[in-house]
């Protein structure tokens, strides 16, 4: 008698291939609407599934968890961050949470330069301009940018996703910096010509641009504040592909609104899907729908490390992307 496949519910719609994949191999319950589930609707699929897929939008907090079927002991999530399941309490539960790290890295590096290109250089505001048909020819003082060749970044995090960043930052030639809880290899700095900053008050404050590229966590929440944010210079461009609750985005808005940052590239949001209503009307600012790891490619690689950890899971090894409190 063959044995009873593992019930999987997948809380959105993934890519065909992953979900088809998925299909084979387990007793797998999709969301072909690819609506978000309500908190009714996640109570149910986690009193019946073995292991529930939850993607980034989906929170998973301990009042949920608390509700949970005995049978459900994998939270296998499609996202490399976890800050939307309440991780401690899943293991407490004996529930195992996987995520997805890695295969994210190059597309969201790739997304997070082109921020850093299109905030100095003016290109959301100068397309609006041709395609609202006011351009009216070349001038030799209009829509002057910033050369970001010789400039400065400034790196908060220095993981997969920061160096990635740094080598096209070098590639363009930035001089690369850094602020992390320790440096990164010698191999590493030696590669990215990148400076070490152990004070990230000290960095800010001599930076042209700075990306975030680290995790939300609570030891990250408004990291950079509304005391920090007054640290940069007024020509300063601040990109965010990360998280949104590193920023604190009502101060970075009015900030930005007065001049006192030159300008902002921004992926996501503190309290997304809504976006501070003052960063929509300022032209100093290019907007995002949360888009840093949206490829093909990469959303399907994704979904293959979801595979990966569910099977490993269910024959009863220790998933290779298993998360576990003290990695956060």
């Amino acid at each position: 008698m063959a044995a009873r496949k593992p019930k999987v519910v997948v809380t959105r719609k993934l890519p065909d291939p992953v979900e088809t994949r998925m299909r084979e191999l387990f007793d797998t319950e999709l969301n072909l609407e690819d609506t978000p589930m309500s908190v009714d609707q996640l109570v149910d699929a986690m009193s019946r599934a073995d292991v529930l897929v939850p993607t980034i939008t989906d929170r998973i907090d301990s009042r949920l968890l608390s509700r949970a079927g005995e049978q459900l002991k994998l939270i296998a999530n499609f996202g490399a961050g976890v800050d939307n399941i309440d991780v401690a309490t899943a293991n407490a539960r004996g529930i195992t949470v996987t995520n997805t790290p890695g295969v994210l890295t190059e597309d969201t590096a790739d997304l997070t330069m082109s921020l850093i290109m299109a905030a100095a250089r003016r290109v959301v505001e100068g397309a609006n301009v041709v395609q609202s048909g006011d351009f009216a020819g070349w001038s030799p003082t209009w829509m002057l940018g910033r050369r970001i060749w010789g400039k400065r970044l400034g790196i908060i995090g220095m993981g997969r996703i920061g160096q990635a960043l740094g080598r096209r930052a070098k590639a363009f030639g930035m001089q690369v910096h850094y602020h992390n809880r320790k440096p990164v290899s010698p191999r590493i700095a030696d590669e990215l010509g990148a400076t070490y900053w152990e004070s990230l008050d000290q960095m800010l404050a001599r930076m042209d641009v700075i990306s975030v590229n680290c995790p939300h966590t609570p030891a990250t929440y408004h990291l950079l504040s509304a005391r920090r944010l007054k640290l940069l210079r007024p020509d300063a461009i601040v990109v965010n592909t990360a998280r949104g609750e590193v920023i604190d985005e009502g101060a970075l808005a009015n900030m930005l609104a007065r001049g006192e940052i030159a300008g902002a590239g921004l992926d996501v949001y503190e309290h997304e899907p809504a976006i501070n209503p003052k960063l929509l009307k300022l032209p100093n600012v290019v907007l995002l729908p949360h888009m840093g790891s949206a490829t093909v490619e990469g959303r399907t690689d994704m979904g293959e490390k979801v595979i990966v950890n569910i099977k490993t899971f269910m024959d009863g090894h220790r998933p290779p992307d298993r998360v576990i409190p003290s990695m956060l």
